[in-house]
């Protein structure tokens, strides 16, 4: 590993320190950065480097590869209404969140997917 690719990564694990710190806050990003003297725009420049980072290191799988990860939802997060069901084969609702997998989605869709909601928190 070289120089630049050290600091490179230093940087980046600072910069995600710092994105965890002001989401696991509680306040806005606007009155954390104030207290702490930080330029909202340089805050959201860390963000957007951090998450092209997670998103360059997601591994994309070949469109052939037939593997499946298990889930383990507790049964009372799954829910399926009658006629959504007529529509999507599998809807799941985290929360805010809802997911809706249909029968034509790719292997490659639902990996990926999966891998994302792993780092939703």
């Amino acid at each position: 590993m070289n120089t630049r690719e050290v600091t490179r990564q230093y940087r980046l694990n600072k910069w995600t320190e710092i994105v965890r710190e002001c989401r696991s806050s509680g306040q806005t990003v606007a009155d954390w950065c104030t207290d702490r003297n930080i330029n909202p725009k340089q805050y959201y420049y860390w963000l957007k480097r951090v998450r092209t980072a997670a998103c360059e290191s997601l591994q994309v799988i070949e469109s052939d590869d037939q593997s499946f990860v298990p889930v383990k939802m507790p049964d009372n997060l799954i829910k399926a209404s009658p006629t959504a069901q007529a529509h999507s084969p599998i809807i799941l609702r985290m929360g805010a969140i809802t997911l809706e997998l249909h029968n034509g989605a790719s292997a490659e869709l639902i990996a990926n997917t999966v891998r994302a909601l792993t780092h939703v928190r």
